[in-house]
């Protein structure tokens, strides 16, 4: 039985596959969820290899039955719940004239509500994790679109502003059962989700997926006396809320 455990969403690649690199180099067990299985297997494979062990569950995060399964398979692997990092996301711009009533719902589903059912799930154990060592952590990914509106990103900016603030509600409700809650919002990070900007912000620019798996780390390392409600990470030069 590991000593502690982290369950981590979209994390086939990216930030999320970041984080659990970290997580696992400080010696936590892994749930690692992703909605495509074939590239979340490819992707824990070196972690794997590395002897760290990890459980995959496929699931789709927008499906609130497949999101508890992830929860039920980490209950039932390692028993304990010391970090979720509830990291799926998705962005689909578009012109206010031009919302899709489907990718609409897509993007409220996948980047607000399955965290807040993510939360809802993960809470039992790590108030558990709580009352034993007062460092239970819960990470939720927003982004820099969050801090201000942005064109055409209406509908992605609106979901990750309400997670900065579902997570400022989150820790001021369970925070005094040793359970920091940190949302992260980061500029363009050179993931799959930035290709569509790689014309204008070569990638070689953008923030790196491993600082914010570095950030993750340094969450960890915190006394239970400080909490960090939010992190926002920017390219040099670089405004808050600038896109």
């Amino acid at each position: 039985m590991v000593e502690r455990a982290a369950l981590i969403t979209g994390a086939s690649g990216g930030i999320g596959l970041a984080i659990a690199a970290v997580l696992a180099e400080e010696g936590y067990g892994l749930t690692l969820s992703a909605r495509r299985p074939e590239k979340l297997e490819d992707a824990v494979a070196p972690l794997r290899e590395a002897g760290h062990a990890v459980e995959t569950v496929a699931a789709d995060v927008s499906d609130e039955d497949q999101l508890k399964a992830v929860f039920a398979a980490h209950e039932e692997r390692f028993g304990r719940l010391d970090a979720l990092v509830n990291n799926a996301g998705v962005g689909i711009g578009a012109p206010l004239a031009d919302i899709q009533t489907k990718f609409l719902d897509m993007q409220l589903a996948v980047n607000l509500r399955s965290i807040i059912l993510g939360t809802r799930e993960g809470l039992p154990l790590l108030r558990k994790a709580g009352a034993e060592h007062r460092k239970a952590l819960i990470v939720n990914t927003a982004s820099i679109a969050g801090k201000t509106g942005q064109p055409w990103l209406s509908i992605y900016g609106a979901t990750k502003a309400a997670v900065v603030n579902f997570s400022v509600a989150t820790e001021r409700e369970v925070g005094g059962e040793g359970i920091a809650c940190t949302a992260l919002a980061p500029g363009f990070v050179d993931t799959d989700m930035s290709e569509f900007v790689t014309g204008s912000i070569p990638a070689e620019t953008m923030i790196r997926p491993s600082d914010i798996g570095e950030a993750v780390r340094y969450l960890l390392k915190l006394s239970p006396n400080c909490h960090i409600p939010e992190i926002v990470f920017t390219r040099p030069g670089e405004a808050i809320g600038a896109p």
